[in-house]
């Protein structure tokens, strides 16, 4: 199949959080499966590094490359307001080559390439997939503007082939949101096992964080926002049994201010010595980090899935996250606990899972079994029997109508 996928953030941009990797990972899935797959995703600033990173050349309507057999075209920002990017060139390539492709999945609801896109989906009766990555439900800010892009988007989001929940959660959002229960396919967040294969010997990450060895540590990784729940598991520290306990919140302040608090939180708990905040930690640094972990926590009060929580699991490392995960299902008493969002019961999981060892030891053997479980390649020959069904339903509605 001719594959078009939609983003707004894709790699080397891995500082713009999951969807940047996750779609990655899906595109290189997709290839592997024989297909033809083109990535249309913005410039969100190519420096020396992220040049080379890629290994883009330039191109008239922004930057191109080739990785990992995916054609990826990066179009030239001429403009932004927070996430929100202009990139007038994503409307020259529709005109001349949108009518290529057998099917469309656009990546994402508050940007400005999935309209365009699907405007001419629609315009050139091509059929096109949203997958909304947790913005069904406004969360974090911006509500009264995301509405109004949800209203302004409104026939673009309507006319959808289908929608892809990652979980029974998300699911639940988008038929609350409208959505007809026949044009919601359930797929998973997944891992690339390939990713996975050859990790880093254990000791790497405390070695440079000056975590001992026989120290327990608990790792939280992803954007510093106040949904995720950083801020409970400061609180449930100094509730864990045992002095030799370190937690680690890495990755990049996703809100202007919020690393501060956290910071302020720690040292009015007395416990600032214990708390380690590396910053953003990406490939290689972030799988060192999995592997050195004793637990991964995500006590977030909203994640449609916990791509993070998957990662960990890929490593081997059993997971604590609660109930307002998409994944908790998933690895409920079969690689990590599930705790209500709420820093006594955080503590209290933390502690079961720390100071058990049979308990432990269980999960963390389950973790292989939840990782195959949720391989991309597994997920994604499903999503591409979607496609392939959805394909040949809209070519014979198209020549049902034309004979009429």
């Amino acid at each position: 199949m001719r594959i078009l996928n939609v983003t707004q953030a894709y790699f080397p941009f891995l500082h713009r959080g999951g969807p940047a990797t996750k779609v990655r990972a899906i595109t290189r899935a997709l290839a592997r499966g024989g297909n033809q797959v083109t990535v249309l995703t913005a410039d969100l600033g190519f420096g020396p590094r992220e040049t080379a990173a890629a290994g883009v050349v330039d191109d008239p309507q922004g930057w191109r490359t080739n990785l990992d057999g995916v054609e990826v075209i990066y179009f030239r920002t001429r403009g932004h307001y927070r996430n929100l990017t202009v990139n007038p060139g994503v409307l020259e390539f529709c005109r001349r080559r949108l009518k290529d492709f057998d099917i469309v999945h656009i990546y994402g609801l508050y940007d400005t390439l999935g309209p365009a896109v699907g405007h001419y989906c629609r315009k050139f009766g091509v059929p096109y997939f949203v997958e909304p990555l947790g913005m069904t439900r406004p969360i974090d800010r911006g509500f009264l503007l995301k509405r109004l892009w949800t209203g302004l988007a409104g026939t673009y989001l309507g006319r959808a082939s289908m929608w892809i929940a990652t979980s029974e959660l998300e699911r639940e959002d988008l038929r609350a949101a409208g959505v007809p229960s026949e044009k919601v396919l359930l797929r998973f967040n997944g891992i690339d096992r390939e990713e996975f294969k050859n990790l880093p010997r254990f000791g790497a990450f405390r070695k440079n964080a000056g975590i001992p060895d026989d120290e327990r540590l608990i790792l939280f990784m992803g954007r510093l926002i106040p949904r995720k729940g950083a801020d409970l598991l400061i609180e449930a520290l100094p509730q864990i049994n045992g002095d030799k306990v370190k937690l680690v919140i890495a990755g990049p302040e996703g809100e202007s201010g919020y690393l501060a608090f956290l910071r302020d939180q720690s040292r009015t708990l007395g416990i600032n010595q214990r708390v380690l905040f590396p910053g953003p930690l990406y490939e290689d640094l972030q799988k060192e980090a999995f592997v050195d972990a004793t637990v991964f926590a995500l006590p977030s009060r909203y994640e449609n899935f916990g791509n993070t929580a998957a990662e960990a699991i890929a490593c081997g490392t059993p997971v604590v996250v609660s109930d307002r995960c998409g994944i908790a299902p998933l690895v409920d008493q079969r690689a990590g606990l599930v705790t209500a969002y709420d820093s006594m019961a955080v503590a209290h999981a933390l502690n079961q899972l720390l100071n058990s060892p049979p308990l432990y030891q269980r999960l963390k053997a389950g973790c292989a079994q939840v990782a195959e479980e949720i391989s991309w390649d597994r997920l994604v020959r499903g999503m591409q029997d979607s496609y392939e069904k959805t394909r040949d339903e809209f070519l014979q509605t198209c020549s049902h109508a034309c004979a009429l």
